[in-house]
């Protein structure tokens, strides 16, 4: 009974956190609210989900999530660097292709996802047989760098996560 109410619990927890803060006021009346959709939306939502993804260590979650912020801060303080300081003839912006070892669609997902958050870098596309991922790079000298970045940084830990 609990499974089929709760199909998916951490969502469930989310979805009322993040009502919470659109709302922007802990009334009664929003947790009630923000509860209902926290229970409706995985409960609507479940049969699409099959396969459910396996996060085999929360920990190393926290601590991807935790690195990603970080990267994001930096990587908005050298995108602004370079917009304000640089000037156009001397950004060297590249297309990297970098080759994946997840397996994974969710994980690849947030990879992905990941690689565009991040300022300065966007995730184009994927190869045919999503053996590979196409990222464009603002500015860098050493495009291996950033595949190497990219490979030891984020697609390392989410093949812990997720694999």
């Amino acid at each position: 009974m609990t499974a089929r109410l709760f199909p998916h619990p951490l969502l469930s927890v989310v979805l009322l956190i993040v009502w919470l803060g659109l709302v922007n006021k802990v009334t009664l009346g929003n947790v009630v609210l923000g509860a209902i959709l926290g229970i409706a939306v995985p409960m609507l939502t479940s049969p699409y989900w099959p396969n459910r993804p396996r996060v085999r260590s929360p920990l190393r979650a926290a601590e991807y999530a935790l690195v990603v912020l970080w990267d994001i801060i930096v990587a908005n303080v050298q995108v602004a660097m370079i917009i304000l300081f640089k000037p156009n003839g001397r950004i060297r912006s590249h297309w990297i292709t970098v080759p994946l070892d997840l397996t994974s669609a969710e994980a690849i997902t947030v990879l992905a996802g990941t690689i565009t958050m991040t300022p300065g870098t966007v995730s184009v596309t994927f190869s045919a047989d999503i053996h590979s991922i196409l990222v464009h790079c603002l500015h860098t000298d050493d495009p291996d760098a950033v595949k190497a970045n990219i490979k030891s940084r984020y697609e390392a830990r989410l093949k812990e996560i997720f694999e």
